[in-house]
């Protein structure tokens, strides 16, 4: 008999044929087709970083230059994020090609990450809140998060000392996250009362970015690493690229109306997820002293909320013979479902699709063990599924007509508890993932800037911008509409 882990470690041990020439050649494929769709992400984000310095140099009122500040800097962060995943498919490439593997035998499943109700309680002094008394300290406020290459923004909150607490309505979806996830969240203001100057320049047009994959991928990365370096979000020490950090603004960015600055900062990752809220400790980057500065209690409270696709989505379905007794002639046929903790068996297909309930409900959760067995003369090789709870100790046996079908559930039972092993307390419940509701558009109302540069027929106060193209006015429509 052959015992194998809980985690189905060794359901992958059996020896893998070479890899072919044609295998080979697929994987290259698959590798470049990838390295084209990062390479269409960077070019599309370099067109927003365009659009957003178009924005700012056009803008006329603070609120317009703070929004499209915002979006020149979450450009910059998914341009860093997208150059640090083609550098790290790069790096994997080439150990492949002399001969080390980097992937692991077993992947566990991926699945979605949701934070919603994002809420940041203040500290202000007495006198400033109760007694309405000091300057005026009013800042806009917005966070940033990132999982991976997947960056988001929540809406932009114009903080002051009427507010106890900074509250982000948006719900943030993370989709094919592992469950080593990295969740980054940053906290970023920018001093609402200061002036800022609306005569900033707009790049020079990197317009070999915007046309089609032939050009050389080389030209793309200098030109995308250089276009988020002169914004200071490349760090001075040749090119390190690290997410979530932001290096000084350079002169070049100092131009460009106002500026946002990282007030504070935390990761949340696997152990964080619960159903309910929860509260999280953020770091500080700023002192008092600061115009942007807020007083941070130095927590956020959220919801952060998983849900493993091998909870939510089915596995594996087909024919087992399950043997129900001790006796080892008593076995039945089943039309069985694998979907999160249990192995449904239903008398017939049927009876599945007709929302007609099992008969046999096997439990399988993170302690389960599966394991194969030689089994008899009559039904040949068996799957063994053990369960080991607290309270008692019960073994299932199944088998199916053809060894084929047989490896093929034994590896998906394995891998089944492999994902709910590294998925956690992901998997005792199915959590709750609300949609995200739509945002408020409070740029596109009339009058905004989007009026005023977009639509021809709007009237707009003040000189026209001759540089806007059409290419960048289709950019500003579609940004919009996102």
């Amino acid at each position: 008999m052959l015992v194998q882990s809980a985690a189905g470690l060794s359901c992958f041990q059996s020896v893998q044929p070479e890899q072919t020439s044609e295998t080979q050649l697929r994987a290259a494929m698959a590798d470049r087709t990838q390295e084209e769709k990062v390479l269409q992400q960077i070019d599309r984000e370099v067109r927003m970083q365009e659009g957003a310095y178009k924005l700012l140099a056009a803008c006329s009122q603070r609120d317009q230059a703070l929004e499209a500040s915002k979006s020149l800097l979450t450009c910059n962060a998914r341009i860093l994020a997208l150059l640090s995943r083609l550098q790290r498919m790069r790096k994997t490439q080439i150990l492949e090609r002399v001969g080390h593997s980097t992937s692991e035998d077993v992947v566990p499943c991926t699945g979605k990450v949701s934070l919603s109700d994002l809420r940041i309680p203040l500290m202000w002094k007495d006198s400033e809140y109760f007694k309405n008394k000091g300057e005026l300290h009013r800042c806009a406020v917005f966070c940033l998060l990132q999982c991976g290459t997947e960056i988001y923004d929540t809406d932009l909150v114009m903080v002051d000392r009427t507010l106890t607490d900074i509250c982000f309505e948006d719900i943030i979806i993370f989709n094919k996250v592992g469950p080593g996830f990295q969740l980054r969240a940053e906290l970023y203001s920018s001093s609402a009362v200061e002036d800022f100057s609306t005569a900033a320049q707009a790049p020079r047009k990197m317009s070999f970015l915007g046309g089609s994959l032939g050009c050389s991928s080389g030209k793309k990365i200098r030109a995308a690493f250089e276009s988020v370096a002169a914004c200071g979000y490349v760090s001075s020490d040749g090119g390190n690229m690290r997410p979530g950090h932001v290096s000084p603004p350079s002169p070049n960015q100092s131009a460009l109306g106002p500026k946002y600055n990282l007030l504070a900062h935390t990761t949340l990752s696997i152990e964080h997820v619960r159903e309910g809220f929860k509260t999280h400790d953020l770091t500080l980057s700023v002192t008092e002293d600061s115009p942007y500065w807020l007083p941070l209690y130095g927590n956020m409270c959220c919801r952060l909320v998983a849900q493993p696709l091998c909870i939510i989505q089915t596995v594996i379905s087909g024919t087992l013979k399950v043997k129900l007794e001790d006796d080892v002639d008593h076995w039945e046929n089943f039309y069985c479902i694998l979907i999160g903790q249990t192995l449904l068996c239903y008398r017939c297909q049927e009876d599945l699709e007709s929302d007609g309930k099992p008969l046999l409900v096997i439990p399988i959760t993170k302690d389960t063990r599966v394991s194969m067995s030689e089994g008899d003369p009559v039904h040949g090789e068996q799957i063994v599924i053990s369960m080991q709870p607290y309270r008692e100790n019960r073994t299932y046996t199944a088998t199916t007509q053809n060894t084929e079908d047989l490896h093929s559930w034994n590896t998906a039972l394995c891998q089944h508890v492999c994902n709910m092993i590294q998925w956690k307390q992901c998997c005792d419940e199915v959590m709750k993932i609300e949609m995200p509701r739509p945002r408020k558009s409070n740029t596109v109302k009339q009058g905004s800037l989007y009026h005023e540069i977009v639509t021809p027929s709007s009237p707009r106060k003040g000189p026209a911008n001759p540089d806007l193209s059409d290419e960048v006015r289709t950019l500003l429509s579609s940004y919009y509409k996102e």
